[in-house]
């Protein structure tokens, strides 16, 4: 078998164990169109290569307002690698505890937001931190990991915690421990991970299922799309008013922050 064939061969069997989660995708679907028909957002947080997933949901091609990409440059920094802004200094505040409680300061969060997590060891202080921090103000937080690995994997927490301890619903990525999933003669280490494939999988099976389900109650979502697809005029509108939604949306998260007296209300449905 050919080293592409082997990393084939496993992604299929990654995309078999995202199809066995039907059930748990539905759920956070639920979970978050509930956030998005509330008038309120998903919180979406991943530090280092985790970021992907955040971006992947939001805002791209095929994709609509209602999510809020929390991602910190300190810890998803990669490009120079070394120096300054560099991957050692990332990894080494990605561990720091009491980051995630300074990054939530800026937001007011309400019992109707909704969030995902993501973490491939679960392990990490600030992704872990997040987690709990969202659970203690009443959030439903879906934490995506890579089971294998995570359970591999020491916390990083002097109590053991991990993000899989501060979830309402845990999503497995199907990558192996260590993720890297192809061995090639001669080389004692293994190459090219899997978790991209599979969180990039669960991110968009969610996404639509949520479409779906906005659609069904009414609201169907404005979606950020190709000229190709829609046409020129159409796909200028459509990234506009996405974008001013989501601008609408966000403004919410901070018209009321520091304000101790403030108490959220439930808010009607709105159209996304």
């Amino acid at each position: 078998m050919s080293l592409t064939n082997q990393y084939l061969q496993k992604a299929r069997a990654i995309l078999d164990t995202a199809e066995q989660q039907a059930d748990a995708i539905q759920q956070a679907a639920q979970w978050f169109s509930q956030t998005i028909l509330a008038g309120r957002m998903v919180h979406l947080f991943g530090s280092g290569h985790s970021r992907i997933m955040v971006e992947e949901m939001w805002p791209r091609y095929g994709s609509f307002a209602g999510f809020n990409p929390i991602v910190e440059l300190s810890l998803s920094f990669h490009n120079l690698v070394v120096g300054a802004n560099g991957q050692r200094q990332a990894m080494f505040l990605e561990n720091v505890p009491g980051l995630a409680q300074r990054i939530l300061r800026n937001y007011d969060l309400s019992e109707q937001d909704s969030a995902l997590v993501i973490s491939s060891s679960g392990c990490n202080v600030v992704p872990v931190e997040m987690a709990e921090l969202f659970q203690e103000r009443g959030i439903k937080v879906v934490a995506l990991i890579t089971k294998q690995h995570a359970e591999k994997s020491a916390s990083k927490r002097p109590d053991g915690k991990k993000l899989s301890d501060f979830a309402d619903l845990i999503l497995d990525t199907g990558a192996p421990a260590g993720d890297a999933m192809v061995n090639v003669p001669g080389l004692d280490t293994p190459v090219a991970p899997g978790s991209t494939v599979g969180g990039a999988v669960l991110v968009n099976c969610i996404k639509a299922e949520v479409a779906g389900l906005l659609t069904q109650a009414g609201y169907p979502p404005r979606v950020l799309s190709a000229a190709n697809v829609v046409g020129a005029e159409r796909a200028v509108s459509l990234f506009e008013s996405a974008y001013d939604e989501h601008a609408h949306r966000l403004a919410k998260l901070y018209e009321r922050v520091g304000i101790p007296s403030y108490v959220s209300e439930p808010q009607k449905p709105v159209v996304p």
